[in-house]
């Protein structure tokens, strides 16, 4: 929790910059990239390291085509020592994002991967249900037995066999 706080304000300022900018897509990329590459947990383990200048931690996180922007945001955030934070940030920065664009992000996870024709039907049930575009990703978790789980932020729909059960069980058990 505590992460998040410290993230918030680093979001919403690179949100706005961003924005400012009309960049929203490249800032994505470019977040999203440091962020891959600070969770590693050798970068992870490096970052923390005084003797790690800030120049070089910044050249090890930015991606190549970063703008100058972006580099002096992940500067600011080596100087105050929050490099740490850059998944949390990324991640934050990604809701701000959905909201302004207007879009709910879903996660479905199955027991199978599911048909194109099948997930068109779910994006389609969440954008009539959410009034807001849907964007999809979709995993695969063999546990869930049958059945799927839709994950979109608040909202969480267990429709899998394996939550059926479980829901079965507790109800036998009252």
């Amino acid at each position: 929790m505590q992460a998040l706080t410290v993230a918030r304000p680093y979001a919403r300022a690179a949100f706005a910059v961003a924005r400012e900018e009309g960049n929203l897509a490249a800032w994505s990329q470019a977040l999203g990239f440091a962020a891959h590459v600070a969770a590693d947990p050798r970068v992870a383990a490096l970052l923390p390291n005084p003797q790690l200048a800030g120049t070089d931690a910044v050249s090890l996180l930015a991606p190549a085509d970063a703008s100058e922007t972006v580099s002096r945001f992940l500067t600011m955030l080596a100087d105050a020592n929050r490099l740490q934070a850059l998944p949390e940030i990324a991640a934050l920065y990604e809701q701000l994002r959905a909201e302004a664009e207007h879009v709910v992000k879903a996660r479905v996870t199955s027991a199978t991967a599911l048909p194109a024709a099948e997930l068109e039907s779910i994006r389609a049930a969440l954008k009539k249900r959410f009034g807001h575009d849907v964007e999809l990703d979709t995993a695969v978790d063999e546990s869930l037995i049958g059945g799927a789980i839709i994950d979109a932020g608040d909202v969480v729909i267990d429709g899998s066999l394996k939550g059926k059960l479980a829901r079965l069980q507790t109800a036998l058990a009252d």
